[in-house]
């Protein structure tokens, strides 16, 4: 295999995780109704924006990851694997509930530090 078939390789497995992130945002959205995904999203986006204070480059970060041949598949697939398994711990939460989880551990790692 050369270096290209390689790197085409890794680039597919991006793409196909930024298709399984769509999926993940279709079923919950499907799953939900307006006035609570509207109430979550406040409450998602005051989070994000103290995350935003402490990592300001994230955004930066994630675009970087989907540009390199196979580091958005794996970091994609992680958090897929990470939220599978949070969700099958805590049978009454969901997927708000992981992120908000995420949010809230990142930020106090770095307030910590």
């Amino acid at each position: 295999m050369s270096y290209e078939e390689i790197f085409i390789l890794g680039w597919l497995a991006n793409i196909f995780m930024i298709f399984a992130n769509i999926l993940v945002v279709l079923m919950v959205v499907k799953t939900n109704d307006t006035e609570k995904l509207k109430e979550q999203s406040i409450q998602l986006n005051e989070l994000k924006k103290e995350y935003d204070i402490y990592y300001p480059y994230h955004k930066q970060m994630t675009l970087l990851a989907y540009m390199l041949p196979f580091t958005g598949f794996f970091k994609v697939g992680f958090k897929l694997f990470e939220m599978f398994l949070f969700l099958s711990k805590n049978k009454e939460a969901n997927v708000y509930n992981f992120i908000e989880y995420k949010y809230t551990k990142e930020i106090q790692k770095a307030k910590d530090a």
